[in-house]
């Protein structure tokens, strides 16, 4: 079993920045991709960013040029750095990750931005 623990959503104003994390752990395991997918309330969860263990990423065109994501693969740790924040950032963010063939989900992290 693979366990994912995010931390660093809050409150922020429109043009703040906030940084996501999130964490791996469980039995022996290598990680193939990770990253966050995002629900806002009436809205099905969309993809964020997702980063693949060879480095490469992919980003929603929402986010492309504000969003990073970045992973430490020894640490089996994602991280999400949002810049410009704007109102439709808000959303509950979901880590996800992919473990041989599995799929795993975090368990959620608020982040609202405020006008």
């Amino acid at each position: 079993q693979v366990q994912l623990v995010e931390s660093g959503g809050g409150l922020v104003q429109v043009g703040g920045s906030l940084r996501l994390s999130c964490a791996a752990s469980g039995r022996s395991f290598s990680v193939n991709a990770m990253g966050w997918y995002r629900q806002a309330p009436g809205k099905q969860r969309e993809l964020v960013a997702t980063t693949f263990r060879d480095g490469n990423t992919n980003y929603a065109d929402s986010v492309q040029g504000r969003f990073t994501i970045s992973r430490d693969n020894a640490k089996n740790t994602v991280y999400l750095q949002m810049n410009s924040l704007k109102p439709e950032d808000t959303a509950v963010y979901y880590c996800h990750a992919v473990v041989m063939a599995w799929n795993y989900w975090g368990q959620g992290t608020q982040v609202t931005v405020s006008s």
